[in-house]
């Protein structure tokens, strides 16, 4: 059925972004935790030189997300934006602080303004993705119906508390991966250090947040937790968990490169472990994909489009994340990190 396919579209979709965004969001996270202006000073040259090439192109997958919703799935997206408006609204300007807080932090020459917008820079990378949980977590709890009004319990509750953490530990799991392996390519092994004892500590407080999760949803949420303790939900799952221990493991070896794979597999599997949860519902239990879905004619309209996008977007998003990846949009040596940036002390 081509809503199905549509549905397995937008959740791959969610996923890409779980794992690109929440790689930026997650080094944001970092920045914050960063300390001082001199003790992090070392820490957020890495960052902003890490996030640099690729922080933009990797909203791209919140705006396919968005137009998929709205385009095949209107009813879902207008219970979504009606009964969560204020999270997602909180969200929505976390991002736009958050992109102006990195992109104005750095040519501002006053330390104090630095400070100003790095600060809306940081501490907007850790509320939008909690908020951004939150409105999952509702969700799954089945708390939203078509036709509800705005309500603070649609994610001011547990199950979109503990959604909202889990968001923020695992884009702190990926964005300490990431660093650390950039770290490494720019020969700066105390940096190397650094993010890799930070990648174990995310990937520890994920799965304790995970077990609560799983209590949390067990009384809360109660159908998507028999997806995720069953079935192909389950399967995912321990795939999922397996991936995590493989990527703590191979944080070990010099390097980290293979470390990030394991690490976006994770993330990924789990979004797709949660989407099989809910089948075949979008809101459990009142909207199944068939009655979120758009007309059929504008359901195959969309498809194309989405076979176009892959054609045209796709290699060239996958030429810019390996030469990302690989060092060669922004070359930077140990030297360089130990540079103070123009205009300040990088504080």
């Amino acid at each position: 059925m081509i809503a199905d396919l549509i549905a397995w579209v937008l959740l791959a979709a969610v996923a890409a972004y779980a794992c690109a965004g929440g790689t930026d969001y997650g080094a944001g996270f970092w920045d914050l935790c960063a300390g001082g202006a001199t003790r992090g000073r070392r820490p957020r040259w890495l960052i902003d030189h890490a996030m640099a090439p690729v922080w933009e192109t990797n909203n791209v997958w919140l705006v396919f997300v968005l137009v998929v919703m709205w385009t095949g799935f209107p009813v879902l997206f207008q219970t979504v934006f009606s009964a969560m408006w204020l999270p997602l609204a909180l969200a929505a300007v976390g991002l736009v602080l958050r992109g102006a807080g990195f992109g104005l932090r750095k040519p501002i020459r006053r330390l104090a303004g630095r400070r100003v917008y790095g600060a809306a820079f940081a501490v907007s990378s850790l509320l939008t993705p909690f908020f951004l949980g939150a409105a999952v977590g509702g969700l799954a709890s089945g708390r939203v119906d078509p036709g509800i009004t705005a309500s603070a319990d649609a994610w001011a509750n547990p199950t979109s508390v503990i959604a909202g953490l889990l968001t923020i530990a695992a884009t702190a799991f990926l964005g300490a991966v990431f660093l650390g392996a950039d770290a490494h390519r720019y020969d700066a092994p105390d940096l190397v250090g650094y993010f890799r004892v930070r990648a174990w500590s995310s990937l520890a407080a994920l799965a304790v947040l995970a077990l609560i999760g799983l209590s949390v949803t067990r009384h809360d949420a109660p159908y998507v937790y028999a997806g995720l303790t069953g079935g192909a939900g389950l399967a995912l799952v321990l795939l999922a968990v397996a991936a995590a221990v493989a990527t703590a493991l191979l944080l070990w070896r010099p390097g980290g490169g293979w470390a990030r794979y394991t690490a976006v597999g994770a993330v990924a599997l789990i979004v797709f472990a949660w989407g099989l949860a809910q089948r075949p519902y979008m809101i459990p239990t009142s909207l199944t994909v068939a009655e979120a879905a758009g007309a059929d004619t504008t359901l195959r309209w969309l498809a194309l489009v989405t076979l176009v996008a892959v054609v045209l977007v796709g290699p060239p998003l996958v030429l810019l994340y390996r030469l990302d990846t690989r060092g060669a949009l922004q070359p930077l040596t140990d030297a360089d990190l130990r540079q103070t940036p123009p205009g300040g002390d990088g504080g």
